[in-house]
C-alpha cells in the first residue's frame, strides 16, 4: 500500500484482509499461513486515524534499516598476491600492481599507492566481493 493511499484504499484493502485471513475462507488452516485478525485491526485502526498514521509514519522515517548485514572479509596476505608487473625484476616488484583471483573469475587488485594510504580492504573487478589484504608497510 503506498504512504499516500486513501481512507477508502485502506478501508478496501482492510476488508481484503480480514476476508483472506478469516478461518472459514481458508482452504488450509496452517498457522503460517492465516494472519492475526488482530494485528490487521491494530494496522487499520493506525491507517485509518490521521493523527495516529502521522505518528506512525514519523517513526517509519525515524528507523534505519539493515538489509542485509556484510559478510566479513577474507583475510588474504600480499604473499598470495600474483605480481603483475612485468618481467618480475626486484625494483618492479617492489611497486606491484599485484593480483589475486575472486571466486567469481574476476580478481582483486592491489597497488603500491594503496598500501601506502593503508588500505587494505580491497573489492573485486567484476563483483561486490571484498578480501582484506594483510601486509606490513615498510618504512
Amino acid at each position: 500500500m503506498p504512504k499516500d493511499a486513501s481512507p477508502a484504499d485502506i478501508k478496501s484493502a482492510y476488508h481484503r484482509a480480514l476476508l483472506q485471513s478469516h478461518p472459514d475462507k481458508q482452504r488450509t488452516t496452517t498457522s503460517s499461513e492465516i494472519h492475526d485478525i488482530s494485528l490487521i485491526k491494530e494496522a487499520y485502526t493506525v491507517l485509518s486515524n490521521r493523527e495516529s498514521r502521522a505518528v506512525h509514519d514519523e517513526q517509519l522515517n525515524r528507523q534505519t534499516y539493515i538489509v542485509a548485514t556484510p559478510r566479513p572479509a577474507q583475510v588474504v596476505s600480499l604473499e598470495e598476491f600474483e605480481d603483475q608487473s612485468g618481467d618480475g625484476g626486484d625494483t618492479e616488484a617492489e611497486e606491484g600492481p599485484w593480483k589475486y583471483p575472486c571466486r567469481c573469475g574476476g580478481f582483486y587488485r592491489v597497488t603500491a599507492a594503496l598500501m601506502e594510504k593503508g588500505e587494505h580492504l580491497v573489492a573485486c573487478n567484476d563483483c561486490s566481493e571484498v578480501v582484506w589484504v594483510g601486509y606490513e608497510l615498510v618504512e
